[in-house]
Parts: C-alpha cells; structure tokens; sequence
C-alpha cells in the first residue's frame, strides 16, 4: 500500500463528500470482471482488498485520521501481438492463394479485428490496482501512478462516478528545471533536502542530448561541466531529513518514493491483531509523512502557485 510515485492535484474548490456519501457513489461504478468480447475494465474496489475482515460488508473507501484512501482496478485480456499477426499472416496468405490477389492495409486491419474478437473469449486476463488517497483538510488528491496517463483515467472514473472533480495539478511559483539546475550548481538546498545520487540532464538546444546519471555524486566537476555548458535538469534525486528518498521531475511529478526504515518502524512499533488494522497503521502513518514532505517541497520550490486557483 506504501505509495512508490505522488502525481499531486489540487482541489480548486473544497472537496465536502463525506466517506459514507463517496462510498455509496463508488459503489455503483465498481469494477466488474472483463466479458468475453471486452479488452479492458476499469472500476473502483475496496481499498482494503483481501485484507479486508471476513463478513465485513465491501467499503469502497478507507477512512483515517481525516484521508479517505480509494482504489481503483483495470484488468486487460492478454493477447501476444506475435499470435495475432502469425494467424493474420496466415489469413493474408490464405486470400493471395485462393482469390490470387493482394491485401490492402484497410483489409489487413479488419482482419486483424476479427482475429481479437476470436480471441478475446479464450484470453486470459491481467488485474492492476491505482490507489489514490484524498486529503479534504489539505486539498490535495494524491495518486499513486508514475504516468499521467494512469492519473487520468482515475481522474476520469472518479469524476464520473461523483459528478465533478475540480482538481489541476500541483504547480509552484519557480520553474521546477530551474530551481534543481540551480541547486546542483550550487550543491544547496532548502528546507530539510539535500542531494540524491541521480539526475537527468538535458541539452535545449537539441532534444536528443539527454545524460542520466545513477549512483552518482552530484556534486562532482563533470557534472558542474555539464551545467556550465548549458544543459538542464529535468530529474533530481532528493533525500529529506523526514526520512524520504525520490526523484523528482520538473512536472513535479515524485517517482521511486522510498521512506526509511525510521518511517517504517513506526508501523511496525504499533500492535495490530489483523492485516485490515496494519493497512489502517501504514495508510495513517504514510500520510502523516506525505503531508509534511509535500509541504516541505512546495516550500522548496518558491511555494504553490495560486494563481489558477484564484481566477477559478
């Protein structure tokens, strides 16, 4: 459940659902398995999954300390695209000898189709799980998804499922590139960060110049000369004296989130009799975390730019 990638959306107006109202919403979008002729589903589930309590009636909410955690499930039929073009050769193959003619692409393509839909009813199947938590007090909607895209369409399910979702991403005031090429310049940093061991590098002058360096000591004179010549920063691998290690890019999106065994052990320092109680120490914990590293970063980047928020 320990979120590894934040994607950050501010509510623009106050989010006022309670859990029970959203629970009951989610409910009547909830996730149903893929029929025999569906490539994807996408619904909502119990964030607590398996874990949940035997004989416990499906909540499609988890509640602590003031954040509502939600999840989401997408299951896709599996079908290897070198199965679909092997019988689509053979099919092409099969017209040129017996109409002596050749396929076009519009005709490659619907035959193609036919051949999923064949196969989609003896596919099999691939489950994920988006977790997404909601902070009312905070108005923030945090993802758990490395892509924008995998954000989006959580973003879409849920505004389907309550009506609205007046959200845009998190954005501060300095420009993200400029603030960590500055800090890898100079090697400092502000409010309890410092350097990581990765970057990425990137020249404007020509989209293709792109240097990644992992495990690396950023402060080292090839990586100044780097900057001297002009190329940017686009990802930078931050630790923050809360006990949380990531990369961050200049979207502002966080990826590869680690919390230190610090962090770790204070859910492990907690009794708990079932895995439902653990979920309910971890979510309230990594929140707790969440919300002072989200602070902290936003603080780090000149604060949050309001601008949007105020002409909406």
């Amino acid at each position: 459940m320990w979120f590894k990638n934040l994607q950050i959306y501010r509510f623009t107006k106050p989010f006022e659902i309670n859990p029970e109202e959203l629970s009951s919403q989610l409910e009547q979008h909830s996730f149903q398995p893929c029929g025999s002729q569906d490539l994807s589903r996408y619904g909502w589930v119990s964030p607590l999954g398996s874990q949940a309590e035997e004989g416990r009636a499906e909540n499609f909410v988890h509640a602590a300390n003031g954040y509502i955690m939600i999840c989401a499930k997408r299951q896709d039929k599996v079908i290897p695209a070198a199965v679909i073009n092997e019988q689509l050769e053979e099919q092409v193959h099969a017209v040129q000898q017996e109409e002596g003619r050749g396929v076009g692409r519009k005709e490659r393509q619907s035959l193609k189709e036919e051949i999923v839909i064949t196969l989609l009813p003896k596919a099999f199947t691939r489950s994920t799980r988006q977790f997404a938590y909601i902070a009312p007090a905070e108005g923030l909607l945090v993802i758990n998804a490395a892509s924008t895209n995998k954000a989006e369409e959580l973003l879409t399910c849920l505004r389907d499922s309550i009506g609205s979702l007046p959200v845009i991403p998190l954005t501060a005031n300095n420009i993200p590139q400029h603030v960590m090429t500055d800090w890898l310049k100079s090697g400092q940093i502000t409010n309890g960060f410092s350097l990581g061991h990765e970057c990425e590098l990137r020249d404007p002058s020509d989209e293709a110049g792109v240097i990644r360096c992992k495990h690396q000591d950023l402060s080292s004179v090839d990586i100044n000369n780097h900057i001297k010549s002009g190329m940017y920063v686009s990802k930078l691998g931050l630790c923050w004296e809360g006990g949380i290690e990531c990369v961050v890019d200049d979207a502002l999106t966080i990826k590869r989130l680690a919390f230190d065994d610090i962090v770790q052990e204070k859910a492990n320092d907690v009794d708990t009799d079932t895995a439902a109680e653990q979920f309910d120490v971890d979510f309230s914990i990594m929140t707790l975390e969440l919300a002072g590293f989200i602070k902290a970063l936003l603080k780090a980047f000149g604060g949050e730019n309001t601008a949007e928020i105020e002409s909406k």
